[in-house]
């Protein structure tokens, strides 16, 4: 077979171009007869052209382009031409001209396609996984990739600028807890033993910080052992960053700049800095989430004081027992049906509310619903709440966290039943004052709230263990849109300080030495202050796209299960290996 090398692709060729003999390599995306002229679009990762065979053509041409089907890769060399202005498209950057064909040679051909490239739309996720290959040819699938490949350049550009070295750290570690399962990998030369995956770069940043490498980062691959989700995969990348000397403030400088320059560079977005800080207890307070979208208002409202007075048992029984009750003000919405006011309940329910009490706002004060408890409150309750002739007014009351979250949720699914939320704008915050320490009820003991490396703010370093509800930690999240992009914090440098957390949290000094040895040594050789971040590269591209699932913008992604449809993983091995790694498989009893 003849193979004629492309001279040009299939996004490049312009009126100018006209007179032009070319060569394009490519892939059969659309093909039409029009009374025995045959048209073809050439698709190659830059774009289409149009190829023409006309009515006159020589016969073993025309014999070849009447085998052409979906998917055929093909070369055609031809003659650029310009389209009579009729014709033109100018809806497509190849649109003003067309390729004349004078020889077109089949570089393969292709079976019956599973679904067609430029409609993945129909097909179920785990074909288009299967057939991922298929899949990574569409056009949305073309586009995802290429802005993955725009951000991380970006990314390496902006931070390589800011004096930052890339360093790359160890696939194979040791298994340390960090919130959700480890993968791990059994070892052949050391029987018995295990290497994890890591599930971040967390303790190897760190040791490079005392390396005296003192502005780190990589776009780090981590692995998760947990459910997947929309927004999670089992293994994700994320940019790593490590500084050292550096305060909460220099990381706050550090990434608006990053996230700026991403911006520009991937989307030519223009983004806002500095951003908005907003203290952990008042994001709770105001907008029910510890990761809030900013780009409407629907701020929650304290209904405390007027379920005092009102009649209302429910909301007095709450208060009583140390809850609250919270408000929020849905604009426009008191011809709301009752079903739709119950399909918002059970949003609330989810996040532990009994029910979701409401009220419509009238002319005359309060109507419907729960008003008959407030009616003698109704114009300093509209006041108070900023509510208006035709707004609905809706109440949970709960423990103030169930409250919170739970109201929270229905103020989300109000904003997009309203379509509040412009997915052109990117509102960018960062949540900061997190508690240190979150009390695990299951277990009956403190765990943290981050990971345990995280500094407590200077005020609770002297007795954080006396009073650990209390302890703020200086670790910080970046929150853009409803979504965490980040965390990070100001780490523990001071062995002391380390060995006192750990006690707090259970761990003997035994235990602590076992899994943590490595960097409690080093911190024995005169580790500089140090902080960090690491934001969800994943994420991050599928915001910049306006989708929320990261699935679609990870060229070989495994589905809800951890599996692969298209190579089969995880699968079954040999006998032979597992003894080698001297492995048994026993079955799992209930």
């Amino acid at each position: 077979m003849e193979t004629m090398k492309r001279t040009v692709t299939c996004g490049a060729l312009r009126a100018g171009d006209a007179g032009k003999v070319v060569t394009l390599n490519g892939w059969v995306h659309r093909h039409r007869d029009h009374g025995g002229v045959r048209f073809y679009d050439i698709r190659d990762r830059y774009g289409l052209t149009q190829v023409v065979v006309d009515a006159d053509a020589a016969p073993d041409l025309r014999s070849t382009s009447e085998q052409l089907k979906f998917e055929y890769c093909v070369a055609v060399e031809g003659l650029v031409r310009a389209r009579p202005g009729t014709m033109a498209n100018p809806n497509m950057p190849t649109g003003a001209i067309e390729v004349q064909a004078r020889k077109i040679t089949i570089l393969s051909r292709c079976d019956v396609l599973p679904f067609m490239i430029d409609d993945r739309a129909d097909a179920k996720e785990d074909t288009r996984f299967a057939y991922r290959y298929l899949d990574l040819r569409t056009g949305t699938m073309q586009r995802n990739i290429a802005l993955r490949h725009r951000a991380a350049f970006a990314t390496r550009e902006y931070l390589v600028g800011k004096g930052f070295y890339e360093i790359e750290t160890p696939m194979f570690i040791k298994s340390t807890p960090e919130g959700a399962r480890d993968y791990l990998v059994p070892s052949r030369l050391n029987p018995g033993k295990f290497y994890a995956l890591p599930q971040s770069p967390q303790l190897y940043k760190q040791i490079l910080m005392v390396s005296g490498f003192d502005r780190y980062f990589q776009i780090a691959r981590c692995f998760r052992d947990e459910d997947a989700r929309a927004d999670r995969q089992h293994e994700f990348s994320q940019i790593d960053i490590e500084m050292s000397f550096v305060s909460k403030e220099d990381v706050f400088e550090l990434v608006e700049g990053l996230m700026a320059h991403i911006f520009k560079q991937s989307i030519g977005v223009d983004i806002e800095v500095p951003f908005q800080r907003l203290p952990h207890a008042e994001a709770m307070n105001r907008y029910g989430s510890d990761k809030p979208d900013l780009r409407y208002g629907l701020d929650m409202k304290d209904f405390a004081p007027f379920a005092r007075k009102g009649g209302f048992e429910v909301f007095r029984k709450v208060l009583e027992e140390g809850g609250a009750v919270k408000a929020l003000v849905a604009p426009g919405c008191a011809e709301y049906s009752r079903k739709q006011i119950t399909e918002l309940e059970s949003v609330a329910k989810v996040y532990g509310a009994a029910g979701l009490a409401w009220m419509k706002v009238t002319d005359a004060g309060l109507d419907g619903g729960v008003s008959k408890f407030f009616a003698e409150q109704a114009a300093d309750i509209k006041a108070a709440l900023g509510a208006k002739t035709g707004d609905l007014v809706l109440l949970v009351g709960a423990e103030f966290r169930a409250a919170c979250l739970s109201l929270g949720a229905v103020r989300v699914q109000l904003a997009r039943e309203l379509k509040l939320a412009d997915p052109k704008v990117f509102k960018f915050c960062w949540i900061v004052d997190f508690p240190l320490f979150e009390w695990n009820a299951e277990e009956k003991k403190w765990d943290p709230a981050h990971h345990m490396f995280t500094m407590p703010q200077e005020q609770y370093v002297g007795d954080f263990e006396k009073r650990p509800g209390e302890v703020k930690g200086d670790l910080y999240d970046l929150v853009c849109n409803g979504a965490e992009l980040a965390s990070g914090s100001i780490r523990i440098h001071d062995p002391e300080i380390q060995k006192r957390v750990f006690r707090f949290l259970g761990f003997s000094e035994d235990e602590a030495q076992r899994r943590f040895g490595f960097l409690l040594d080093a911190f024995r050789y005169g580790p500089p202050p140090h902080g960090g971040i690491a934001p969800g590269f994943d994420r991050l591209v599928a915001m910049m796209a306006g989708e929320t699932t990261i699935r679609d913008f990870i060229a070989f992604p495994k589905n809800t299960l951890g599996q692969s449809p298209m190579d089969g993983s995880p699968s079954e091995v040999d006998a032979r290996q597992l003894q080698d790694l001297h492995i048994r498989l026993v079955e799992k009893k209930d």
